[in-house]
């Protein structure tokens, strides 16, 4: 058998040119999340006990809305006698004060372990919690001066995990129990910051269809457009990846079969699970490194100046940053315009929206055109606006952005 080095020049020179163009190629880093097991379409009384058995001092975090309820008795009970204090008043938004209470109570309480049941306020607080145990933070200008820029990505997770972490019980489907990252807001200034940790992404995640019976019908559904807009800004990203052209195209695909039969049919809980897979799927592109854009962007921005919650900011912008955007990735727009039966992207998706029952207009939540330039003044030229498809060159084509949502 011959040597590579004795081929025949005709079979060598292709192997030459092959090589030559993996060595032009561009390296990129894929990082997985420090996330140990998603457990899908099982009951919380089945997979919760499983996953505290280890610990020994548990805290239940969850909000006053969900506190009296079904689910809340049905995760009291799987913890057990590992319960030790339950803090069920994280607010909208992940306020400062509220993290910083629950950060209080894990010390108190000497915390191993924290189980988070609620939707993405819920779920990022109790990151931004965990934040500042393990890095002392006891005030709100330490936790904001703790903030990372946003479109920095997380450090590499080897080494021993910090404690406590969280188990993730989702009731909504804006996907933040998938994310080392968090946003919280000062409320003295209306501002949003976001905390980065490689291991704030939960330990483990339990997707219960069940457990988003109690979720009001129009908070569930427009965290599906939360979902949505995960996945649509990122496969119209001008630096796309093929992984995270995969599992964003299956998320879009999945959200628009699926939320339009929660609507029609809330106790059906077979399109409930497939709206929790596809809000898993629908952030999963962040991992290969593909940025969002304006829509969430600009979402940050209404979130902290206006209370808007996160599933409504993306039913207002991700329709008018489509429209925005259609001249730079307009070959992928006509992709999710397919997947929605519409002709174009932007007009798609709020149809869709408003079939959903979903507001899709600032007017609807009382932001006029004479908010719209101090609206736009807050963007501090960082990510992802920054990251957006179509370069924002500053306030005035955010200006524009919002009045094609006025």
């Amino acid at each position: 058998m011959r040597g590579a080095g004795s081929l025949p020049g005709a079979l060598r020179r292709p192997m030459v040119r092959h090589l030559q163009k993996d060595a032009a190629m561009t390296g990129h880093l894929h990082q997985w999340p420090a996330q140990g097991r998603v457990h899908h379409g099982i009951a919380i009384a089945e997979a919760l006990p499983r996953e505290v058995a280890g610990a020994t001092r548990v805290v239940l975090v969850t909000t006053r809305s969900l506190a009296d309820g079904t689910l809340v008795r049905t995760t009291k009970a799987a913890i057990g006698g590992r319960l030790v204090g339950v803090f069920a008043t994280m607010r909208a938004h992940s306020p400062v004060e509220d993290v910083l209470a629950l950060a209080a109570l894990l010390r108190a309480e000497q915390a191993d372990l924290i189980v988070a049941v609620g939707g993405g306020s819920v779920i990022d607080g109790s990151k931004v919690a965990c934040l500042a145990v393990w890095r002392g933070l006891a005030d709100a200008e330490s936790l904001i001066g703790a903030a990372a820029s946003r479109g920095s990505e997380p450090a590499f997770w080897d080494g021993a995990a910090p404690a406590p972490r969280i188990i993730a019980v989702p009731t909504t489907l804006s996907a933040a129990e998938f994310a080392p990252h968090a946003g919280y807001t000062d409320l003295v200034v209306g501002r949003k910051y976001r905390a980065l940790d490689p291991w704030m992404v939960p330990r483990a995640v339990i997707l219960d269809p069940e457990a988003t019976l109690e979720t009001p019908p129009a908070l569930l559904l427009s965290s599906g457009i939360r979902a949505l807009d995960h996945a649509a800004e990122r496969w119209c990203s001008t630096a796309p990846q093929p992984f995270s052209d995969a599992v964003s195209l299956q998320a879009m695909e999945m959200l628009a079969q699926h939320l339009p039969r929660v609507h029609q049919a809330p106790d059906d809980l077979v399109a409930r699970a497939a709206c929790q897979q596809a809000a898993w799927l629908s952030v999963m592109g962040g991992w290969a490194g593909v940025p969002v854009g304006a829509s969430h962007g600009i979402g940050y921005i209404l979130g902290g100046a206006k209370g808007v919650p996160h599933g409504v900011t993306s039913c207002l912008m991700l329709h008018a940053v489509m429209r925005w955007n259609a001249p730079v990735n307009g070959a992928r727009q006509a992709r999710v315009a397919e997947i929605l039966k519409a002709e174009a992207a932007g007009p798609g998706i709020e149809r869709f929206v408003r079939a959903l029952g979903l507001p899709t207009r600032l007017s609807e939540q009382s932001i006029t055109e004479a908010d719209i330039p101090g609206l736009a003044a807050r963007w501090t030229g960082d990510a992802p606006i920054g990251t957006n498809p179509r370069p924002v060159r500053g306030a005035e084509d955010i200006e524009e952005i919002l009045r094609l949502a006025a």
